[in-house]
């Protein structure tokens, strides 16, 4: 029986990304002891492509690279991701005032709220693209592809590496492009506009790949995945409506939370939604008719494992974990137990609140075992699950 191809599918979102390490660890778990990776296809964007680029690298050697993952998260501070000194945040804010108000300085001086130097030297220290090639050649992974946003094109741009039989596709605002695949597009991917930098890839500046990314789930499938498993970052919390409405008006954080939530939820909730209704559809409609109507819609099977609880909140209970410039920066409104907080949610690479995550990302997916097994179920069929 020919395999179907399994693509996982790695959302973004900042320090929530750590929520997928631990529903990868609870994977290695779950699947028989010495399985081979299971998934043929990676997508990630912005943090999600970092952890994905990681676990490609390690496609050869699955558990190595959930250990790998792990160790890094779970030993996170936020001053390996952006400068957290009073100084480094003070002259980002600083840039930012007088660009907004008299202009840039130099053409290609970037503007941002953080300096993310250290994401760059962190990343040269644990990735290595040249194991990611050589795990393509050796068919231990069949693609992997790294989304980001381009600021001229308005486009969704999907980056990748993979078999030569992929070819690059073009559709309405989302185009996927062949590469070879660098920590700038890394750092393109995880540009939180006005956050983190823009970089400037090829023949445009590029952002993180949330921003305008309408169809998440679009990149894996053009690869050529037949089933897709989706970590997502957003919680049940975050569709539904508080039970007590806040009254008071939002505090400047709590309205970049609501905008940073926006990019990075709202798209990927709806992309599964959609899949899940032409899958509906396409079960009313048999086989042999659409290959005679030449229809290029298929069922996909879906796995999606997401948060049980809000993020938001259990980024305010670690509040106290944030950077003191960092702090003064946002002048702690809307960053507590109370209120919850989005934009830390995002921003809080911290050891305690990451382990939380990972924790919560095991917890959630062992509670979907029985779907975890039965997701893999054909690419176990020797084993005894």
């Amino acid at each position: 029986m020919k395999l179907q191809r399994t693509g996982l599918i790695l959302s973004g979102g900042g320090a929530r990304a750590a929520y997928q390490v631990g529903v990868l660890k609870a994977v290695h778990e779950i699947l028989p002891k010495g399985h081979y990776n299971p998934f043929d296809i990676i997508s990630g964007t912005s943090a999600g492509a970092i952890n994905g680029i990681a676990l490609a690298s390690y496609a050869d050697d699955y558990r190595r690279g959930i250990r790998q993952l792990d160790r890094i998260w779970r030993h996170f501070t936020p001053d390996q991701i952006y400068r957290t000194d009073f100084w480094g945040i003070s002259n980002s804010l600083a840039k930012m005032s007088r660009s907004m108000i008299f202009g840039r300085r130099y053409k290609n001086d970037p503007v941002s709220l953080l300096d993310n130097a250290p994401l760059r030297e962190l990343l040269e220290e644990v990735v290595d693209f040249q194991r990611v090639k050589r795990c393509i050649d050796e068919n231990h992974l069949y693609a992997l592809a790294v989304s980001c946003s381009g600021i001229d094109s308005g486009e969704s741009t999907a980056f990748f590496e993979g078999h030569p039989e992929i070819q690059n596709w073009e559709r309405q605002r989302r185009v996927g492009v062949r590469a070879e695949l660098t920590i700038d597009h890394l750092l393109a991917s995880s540009a939180i506009p006005m956050i983190f930098p823009a970089m400037f890839l090829g023949d445009q500046y590029y952002a993180d790949g949330a921003v305008r990314q309408l169809a998440p789930i679009s990149p894996a499938l053009h690869l050529g995945a037949e089933k897709i498993m989706v970590i997502g970052v957003s919680a049940i919390a975050h569709r539904t409506k508080p039970e007590v409405p806040d009254t008071t008006y939002p505090a400047p954080a709590k309205m970049l939370g609501h905008m940073l939530n926006a990019a990075f939820l709202d798209s990927m909730e709806t992309d599964i939604e959609r899949l899940l209704r032409i899958n509906r559809t396409l079960q009313h409609i048999p086989k042999s008719v659409r290959q005679h109507y030449d229809m290029e819609l298929r069922p996909v099977q879906l796995l999606d494992i997401s948060p049980s609880v809000s993020l938001d909140v259990l980024a305010g209970e670690h509040a106290d974990e944030m950077p003191k410039a960092l702090k003064l920066v946002l002048n702690g409104q809307g960053n507590n137990k109370k209120n919850g907080s989005g934009i830390l949610s995002y921003l809080l690479f911290s050891e305690g609140y990451c382990r939380r995550l990972i924790q919560l990302g095991h917890d959630d997916a062992m509670d979907k075992a029985a779907e975890i097994r039965d997701f893999f179920r054909d690419h176990f069929d020797d084993c005894q699950l």
